[in-house]
């Protein structure tokens, strides 16, 4: 997811890094000043409001943010936005289910800190979460959603601890999920190879370049503008005027480079891993979404980097090539993430709630 792209660290910064406001005052504020804002602790009022800004700093796919949020007293629900859909690279909507699974997590963790137990059920294509009055509870994970982020840079290579892959692979723990980790390197090396073969096919796809390219957000009044979209610096890479930046792709952005970056960042990497549902459907990449953010706070809480590696599961000529490699039969693998020990990036914003709530 997610999204994510390589490609964006390797042409002049480009990440998934999102933002908050298009509205005036986004403008009146910094890129900076408005991630401080859009990351600011959980307050319990208006409770509404702030569970919604905690679950849009979920993960999601190429920063699209494709959810809708809706509340009618104790009861919010979590709706797709197709508008927002990538039908190159996501063709029938996997990893934008996903993204609404790893939103719900966000929201049901956050509900927990402020004195509300959040019991979600899917309902069609809609999350429908319940609050009903409980203890406050304090987790680890919660206080890590405004930390969070997907990190596109190699790692330091350490491995980690034992303990550290025992809590990692608790975290996923989700009915019908099952949970691939991998830290010894000719395993990492055999998924390196799906990776990069999907990565080829993908720069070769005129339709999923275009869609990718019309996400890249060059610079921060970019985007500041669209609060959206994959933004250089998230990537550790500068900002550009997008008339120097565009040109420059061609470039920079080569097939034989963006695989050299994949194969750096991989070797660098503690570990690999594949979540895979026991089906292939909406709430079964719901599922999957939820026990994918976990992991991410997780990792975070506990002080690790981690980045999506999707290539394998996007390209469908070679998912079930990679599916079987991993001895999953006929079941489809969703989701690939590495993680390891990394430097901090500038962090991305999201679009406010009031942007993402229908009245």
């Amino acid at each position: 997811m997610l999204d994510r792209r390589q490609f964006i660290a390797t042409s002049l910064g480009l990440s998934a890094a999102t933002i908050t406001s298009p509205s005036a005052a986004a403008a009146a504020n910094t890129y900076d000043e408005t991630v401080k804002s859009s990351r600011a602790a959980l307050q319990a009022v208006p409770r509404d409001r702030e569970l919604v800004r905690f679950a849009t700093l979920a993960a999601n796919s190429h920063n699209t943010q494709p959810w809708i949020f809706s509340v009618r007293g104790n009861v919010i629900a979590i709706a797709p936005d197709f508008k927002r859909r990538c039908p190159a690279v996501d063709p029938d909507d996997h990893h934008l289910f996903v993204s609404l699974g790893c939103a719900a997590e966000n929201l049901i963790l956050a509900a927990s800190t402020l004195g509300w137990h959040a019991d979600a059920a899917v309902d069609g294509d809609r999350i429908v979460i319940t609050l009903e009055e409980a203890p406050q509870g304090t987790s680890a994970l919660a206080a890590a959603i405004p930390i969070r982020q997907c990190t596109r840079a190699a790692f330091d290579g350490r491995p980690a601890a034992p303990e550290t892959l025992r809590r990692l692979e608790d975290a996923c723990r989700e009915p019908h999920v099952a949970a691939i980790l991998m830290t010894e390197r000719t395993a990492i090396a055999g998924v390196t190879d799906y990776v990069l073969e999907g990565n080829s096919a993908q720069m070769r796809d005129k339709a999923f370049m275009r869609e990718l390219v019309s996400w890249i957000r060059f610079n921060e009044a970019e985007a500041l503008a669209t609060m959206d979209g994959l933004f250089s610096p998230a990537s550790g890479n500068p900002s550009l005027p997008s008339w120097v930046a565009r040109p420059l792709l061609k470039l920079f952005f080569t097939e034989s480079g963006e695989n050299k970056k994949y194969r750096e960042e991989l070797d660098s990497s503690a570990g690999v891993v594949v979540l895979a549902a026991d089906r292939s459907d909406k709430s079964h990449w719901i599922a999957v979404g939820r026990a994918c953010q976990r992991f991410g706070l997780q990792a975070t809480a506990l002080g690790l980097k981690y980045s999506f590696i999707n290539q394998p599961v996007e390209v469908a000529a070679l998912r079930q090539q990679f599916g079987a490699s991993l001895g999953l039969g006929e079941r489809r693998p969703d989701i690939v993430m590495r993680f390891g020990t990394g430097p901090d990036l500038p962090k991305s914003l999201r679009r406010p709630p009031e942007l993402v709530m229908q009245s």
